[in-house]
This record gives structure tokens, sequence and C-alpha cells, in this order.
């Protein structure tokens, strides 16, 4: 069976996904998640009744591209103020094992792949090779290495990695490794990945500054125009 994706979109009109990530994730099975944000005070069922035809037809006109690229895909209309608590909620009852955060994109040529302290792959390689099968020529292991860990810790983490996607089939020219100490973890990633076309990563645990700066993810996505796909470790 394949790995569901999350995609969700902010409506009532929500930014165009790239064809290119739509065929990209054509192998996978898709679960569109339309949040339509809601003003203080607006009960969701007066919303639903007013906007739900409407926004319900968006949804299935994009999942109508994803059909026509092969995917599997189903649609999830959410009405409500919180749209993290919506993710969490809809990524829950579908299964979905990760999540995109889309961003313009014309084409993949480098993916950045952050790495947390120990080197897991679980499901990390898949969704790697998802957005990498036909224009891939680079994809970068990247380490921050924080507090007591050492840089040759971070080394020891981004080349076992490597290694260990060698051996999964991943061409070995084409994946290098990149390890930086001393600056803010988040801060390097944002640097770091405006220099590639779309970022693999982990879900990180949430953060106070979440609410207020919004996600890694999200940033990622809004500051460098990568799409930014977030997988969970969680089995």
């Amino acid at each position: 069976m394949a790995d569901t994706i999350l995609v969700p979109l902010e409506l009532p009109d929500p930014e165009p996904l790239s064809p290119v990530l739509i065929e990209d994730l054509s192998s996978l099975s898709v679960v569109i998640l339309g949040h339509y944000d809601l003003p203080e005070q607006t009960p969701a069922s007066s919303a639903r009744e007013q906007f739900g035809e409407a926004a319900q037809a968006t949804l299935d006109e994009i999942a109508g591209a994803f059909t026509d690229a092969g995917a599997s895909v189903r649609t999830r209309l959410v009405f409500g103020k919180d749209r993290a608590a919506a993710i969490q909620q809809i990524a829950a009852e579908e299964g979905c094992v990760a999540e995109l955060d889309p961003a313009p994109t014309e084409g993949i040529g480098r993916i950045l792949v952050p790495l947390p302290d120990v080197a897991e792959l679980d499901r990390l390689p898949r969704f790697i090779r998802v957005l990498s099968e036909d224009s891939t020529q680079r994809i970068t292991l990247f380490h921050v290495v924080e507090d007591d860990q050492s840089r040759e810790d971070g080394e020891a983490v981004v080349a076992e990695t490597r290694e260990r996607l060698i051996e999964d089939g991943f061409d070995a020219d084409a994946v290098d490794t990149l390890v930086v100490e001393g600056g803010e973890h988040d801060e390097e990633i944002l640097r770091t990945a405006a220099e590639y076309d779309a970022v693999v990563m982990y879900e990180p645990e949430s953060r106070l500054g979440d609410r207020i700066f919004g996600t890694l993810a999200d940033r990622i996505a809004n500051e460098t125009g990568d799409p930014v796909i977030l997988v969970n470790r969680d089995y």
C-alpha cells in the first residue's frame, strides 16, 4: 500500500500547486485538506452552509489534477480558526505519514535533507525518492551541530545516513553531506535551504514560537520558496 501524504491548502483562494509536485506525488496516496479560516465569532456550521459548496468544488478541481497524474486522492474540508489543529486531526484520521508544505517550483534539481542528532531513516528515503526520481542531480544530507554535540558526532550522523541511502539504491555520486556548527539551528536550515529547490525532513517538535513566527516548514516555504515534505517518525 502506498504511503499517504497530507496536502493542506488554505481556502477560499489556495496557492496553485506546481505541476511538478503533483507529478512527483502521484505514486502516493494523497489527502487534500482544504482549511477554510474563519473570523472570530463565525460558527463553522454557518460558514459551511454558505461557502461549503464552492470550497468543495475548489478541492475537487485540485484533486482532479492528482487523479489525472495517477494518484489515489481523497479530499477533506474543515472550517475553523486553528490550522495546525486541523492538520493534526486530519493527518491522524487519514493515517498520513507525511505532510507537504507546498511552494511554487518549476523543477527540483537539488534537495536538502536536514537530519536530527541521531541518524534515523524509517520512511525518509521513500520521500526523498519521490522528489528525486526524475531531475534531481544533488541530495545533500545536512546537520547542524548544537549544544554539547561535537563536530565529529555530526559528521558521523550524515556519513551513516549517506551509507544507508546508498545501500537503499541511491546513486553515491548524487548524495553529499554538509555539517555546520556555531549557528542557530532553524536559521542555519533556512539559510542553507535558500540554495536548494526542495526540503525533505522529519517533523520537528512543536515550539512555543511556532504560533507567532510559523513552523520551520512554513518559514522555509515562505522565505525560500522551497516546497517541504515533513515526514512523521511515528509508526
